[in-house]
This record gives structure tokens, sequence and C-alpha cells, in this order.
């Protein structure tokens, strides 16, 4: 057993099991991704495709601080978030590849991957358009009763817009069980954080509205899951939300068309020295875990993933008549609002 110490004293104590399941997720969401970026540049995935590569620490230790019924909304970035939730690679890289065996059957893409099973309620494209979304949810579980938080994970850039103060106050004054997460990778798009906010220390915005904050290292998957650990137990107790601000970096651009002129090589190779799977890895070692069974994982995870761009390739596309289908919810037995049933167009 491994003990988690944070200032406060023993946080959690964890089986070796837990440990290598966590490094097993970064690694899995590392080769997900490296794949997903080849499979682009060969044509197998259209639209746009924002990499996840050097953040993975964030996903997987804020999400293993929460419980499964908990709610998930993230952003456009959500690969990472969707592996650590525990959506099957087979899933993730077929919605990637716009296949009908896709977790949104192929309709969503990258940006919008989901799966209600899991409550994660997927990708958004609008920059901040989901902390209202993870606002009206919390604010839905706390109506009817519900024990479960919220957790919302957004960039540095969606805190300068109205979204994002909005939904702040409102969560505030209303004192929603949500967890805010802003995964700081230093750029919106390709414009720094100091050109863009007046406020460069992200987590001190939350002070206008009342809001616990901390800034932690995203680097950190330890970190990462003490600070969650934190901030559900303060949401779950009815204080109201908790705001947390993790410092990462994406060692790829903002998506895979950035030519990335705003940032150098030293700067990206500096960041790549604190690497949160290495970081993981040494913590592991040190504690007595051997390399061999470290590496015994990444063959495992490279079958997985190798599968996984098989079944992509191989599945079919949504047929054309899946147009008509997903446009409206079923409607719930004896509800008196019944859509009509979709019409196709004349030819």
């Amino acid at each position: 057993m491994i003990q988690l110490q944070t200032e406060e004293g023993v946080l959690s104590t964890f089986d070796r099991e837990t440990l290598l399941s966590w490094y097993r997720q970064m690694i899995l969401i590392r080769r997900v991704e490296e794949e997903a970026a080849t499979a682009y540049q060969r044509g197998h995935i259209g639209g746009f495709l924002h990499l996840y590569i050097g953040e993975e620490a964030v996903a997987v230790g804020a999400l293993n601080a929460l419980r499964p019924d908990d709610n998930v909304v993230v952003h456009y970035r959500d690969h990472g978030h969707a592996l650590a939730r525990g959506l099957p690679a087979r899933a993730v890289m077929a919605e990637l590849f716009g296949k009908a065996t896709g977790c949104s059957r192929g309709k969503g893409g990258s940006m919008h991957l989901a799966d209600a099973t899991k409550r994660f309620w997927g990708g958004y494209a609008i920059v901040g358009g989901q902390l209202a979304l993870a606002a009206g949810i919390a604010l839905a579980d706390q109506y009817a009763g519900h024990e479960r938080i919220t957790i919302c994970f957004f960039g540095d850039g969606a805190t300068n817009n109205g979204y994002f103060l909005e939904s702040l106050n409102l969560a505030a004054v209303w004192h929603l069980p949500v967890i805010w997460v802003c995964e700081n990778n230093s750029y919106g798009m390709g414009t720094s954080v100091e050109r863009a906010s007046a406020v460069t220390e992200i987590y001190r915005k939350a002070c206008a509205y009342n809001t616990p904050a901390e800034q932690i290292d995203g680097q950190d998957l330890l970190e990462v899951y003490a600070a969650v650990r934190r901030a559900a137990d303060h949401v779950r107790a009815g204080h109201g939300p908790y705001f947390i601000e993790a410092v990462t970096y994406r060692y790829r651009g903002h998506s895979m068309g950035d030519p990335e002129r705003y940032r150098s090589k030293e700067e990206i190779e500096r960041w790549a020295r604190h690497d949160p799977i290495e970081r993981f890895k040494r913590f592991l070692i040190e504690e007595g875990i051997s390399l061999e069974m470290l590496e015994s994982i990444h063959a495992e995870v490279e079958e997985e993933v190798q599968d996984a761009l098989r079944f992509a390739s191989e599945s079919p596309p949504p047929p054309p008549e899946a147009l008509w289908e997903d446009v409206y919810a079923a409607p719930a037995a004896g509800d008196p609002f019944i859509l009509p049933p979709a019409v196709a167009p004349a030819q």
C-alpha cells in the first residue's frame, strides 16, 4: 500500500494496482493521441483535431478523484477526458474516424465525444459554452436532491468571456455542486495568457465570485488528485462551488493545422522535462514498482491502441438515414408532449 501525503496529513492510501491503472490511463491517452495525429495526416480523420498530449495528468488525476455517478463536462480537447472516464479506445477512435461504431455514432467527431452511461456529457466546440451547461446540470441535481457533483473542464482562454463570468456568478449565488477546472496550458489558440488576460494567475479570478480557489501543478498526477478530492469534499458538504487552476502544457499545436509560430522549440523542450508520465513513472519506481512491470503496461496499451485503429478503419460509416435519427430525444412514457416523426424532404 502507498500513502498520498498532503500538508493536512494522509489523504488516501492506494494499492499498487490502482496506481498502475492510473499510469496505464495516461499511457493510453498519449498513444491514442499520437496515433490519431498520424491518422489525421493520412486523411482518415476529418475536421479539427485538438490533441491533449502533455496534459494527461489533469484528466486522469481529476476523474479518478470523483465517483462514477458524478457528471463530467469538457471542452473540445476532450479525448483524454473520455479515455480517463473509461470510454473504450475502440469507441473513441471510431468516433474520430467518423464511424457508426463511435461513441457518438460517428456524428460528433473529435470535439463531441460523449457517453451518457458514464455521465460523460461530452466535449463542446463553443469556447466557454460548456460552463453554462455544467451549471445547469449541477442546478438540476441540486433541485432533484441528488448527491452527485459536476466537474467542468475549460481552458485559460475561456476565462475571458461572458459564459465564464455568468456561470461562476450563478454557481456561487445558488451554491451549486460544481468543480471548475481551468486547464491553463499557457495559450488560448496562439495567444499567450500574458497577452490576453489582465489577470494571469487564473485562479484569482474566482475571488470575484466568492468561490474558493487554488492553483496547482497540472503535471503532477497526485497533486491533481489531491486537489480534486479536497474540492469534491467541499462541494459534497454543501459549501458551493470550488475552482482549480491546473497549470499544464500541450506539446502539440492548438489543432493539427497550427503552424506554432508563437512559441519556441526551447519552450516546448523545457516543459517536456516535466512530462507528467515520466514524473509519475519515477514516483512508481521509487515506490518499488519494477521497470519491467511498467514496460509490460506499455506493451498492453500498444496492443489495445492498434486494435482500436483496426476497429475504426474496418467499421462502417453512418448510413444516410442516420441523418434523421437522434434529432429529438425520445419522449418518456406518458409524456403528453409527443414529437412528430421525422419526415425526409421531398425528392
